[in-house]
């Protein structure tokens, strides 16, 4: 069981049907990573992992980090500028108004936050769809282009009344 992200240091990647590509210095010719069913809380470790593991880390294209304790999106996953799929359902992120951090990652396509305390929230969906509106699927569901326009408008509308007046 992992509970920093650094403890994978220490761990052999599992492979699936096929054997894992290496390079010469034995990193994984990869673009993928699961951290998935763990007890990770913090991903503060995750570029040093990523470079330990694999031969590209920048290059990362799908990371799952479903089922784990992670509480915040952390500012290390905006720093994946290749990113496409990220999976955070089953962990416990409890401010929604984190997801558009993520919005920096011009090539997301697919996030499920399915799982955490910010699905109960009214609008969760529509807010996950404004704050990234590039993406393609949400929670293992298509985003069509009729929720991307009513995501928005309903944004805009409660946006409307929560406008904060500072004094000096």
């Amino acid at each position: 069981m992992i509970f920093l992200v650094s403890d994978a240091l220490t761990e052999e990647p599992s492979g699936g049907l096929q054997p894992l590509k290496r390079n010469s210095e034995k990193k994984y010719l990869s673009r993928s990573l699961r951290l998935n069913n763990n007890i990770i809380t913090d991903l503060s470790d995750l570029h040093k992992t990523l470079t330990h593991f694999l031969a590209e880390p920048s290059q990362l294209a799908w990371l799952d980090l479903s089922f784990n304790c992670i509480s915040h999106i952390d500012p290390v996953l905006c720093e994946l500028q290749q990113l496409r799929v990220l999976y955070l359902h089953g962990n416990s992120i409890c401010n929604l108004a984190e997801v558009k951090r993520l919005g920096v990652l011009q090539y997301l396509h697919t996030i499920t936050l399915h799982g955490n305390p910010i699905e109960t929230e009214r609008g969760y969906r529509s807010h996950v769809v404004s704050a990234l509106p590039q993406l393609k699927a949400v929670d293992f569901s298509a985003v069509t282009q009729q929720e991307q326009v009513m995501a928005n408008v309903w944004c805009h509308s409660n946006n409307r009344g929560r406008r904060k007046v500072s004094i000096d």
